[in-house]
């Protein structure tokens, strides 16, 4: 998707899926799920906009950020909810290994706080380290931490896997986290 105004566009849907339906007098279920029509009515008070161009959006959008139910009457965001809804996210078994992206102005928070959901429901890692990088270069220098996943699994903590292949957890403590060499602050 690199046309700027479907970017725009999808940027919107985010908001109002993830945080603000009620800015486009959207209603969402206990799961996010918002009736397909609704959200296009919403989203057309702002924008030109129809069913064509959000299936288009849904299905180009590489991080396939949002989902529809099997006759696509309703529409939902994967993950990334800063409001309290309930994904019917999977516990899955995590990798040895997982990758989470991050600015590295946010390096001696993280030291001694861990990775917090700070505005979201979870904390997001990537299963590589390419898509930890890339997600980090939103704040600025792009800094990959590795988050030993195995471990804090065997310690009791819960991982997700949303229906877009993010992984979700409801923190990663310091105490599990690998700093790139020289990154230590």
């Amino acid at each position: 998707m690199k046309n700027t105004r479907e970017t725009r566009i999808s940027k919107y849907i985010a908001l109002l899926l993830r945080h603000q339906p009620e800015k486009a007098g959207l209603v969402m279920d206990e799961h996010g799920w918002v009736r397909t029509d609704d959200l296009i009515r919403g989203v057309s008070e702002s924008y030109d906009f129809d069913r064509e161009l959000l299936e288009k959006i849904v299905r180009e959008d590489e991080k396939q950020r949002y989902a529809f139910n099997e006759d696509h009457s309703l529409i939902r965001a994967s993950q990334g909810h800063s409001i309290p809804v309930d994904v019917q996210l999977q516990v899955c078994e995590p990798p040895e290994y997982l990758f989470h992206g991050t600015g590295e102005k946010y390096l001696q928070s993280i030291q001694s706080q861990g990775l917090l959901p700070k505005s979201r429901l979870y904390v997001h890692l990537s299963a590589d380290p390419d898509t930890a990088y890339k997600t980090g270069q939103r704040h600025g220098r792009s800094v990959v931490l590795t988050v030993r996943a195995r471990e804090m699994r065997d310690a009791g903590h819960i991982f997700y896997r949303s229906a877009n292949g993010v992984w979700l957890c409801e923190k990663v403590p310091a105490a599990y986290l690998i700093f790139p060499e020289g990154e230590r602050k």
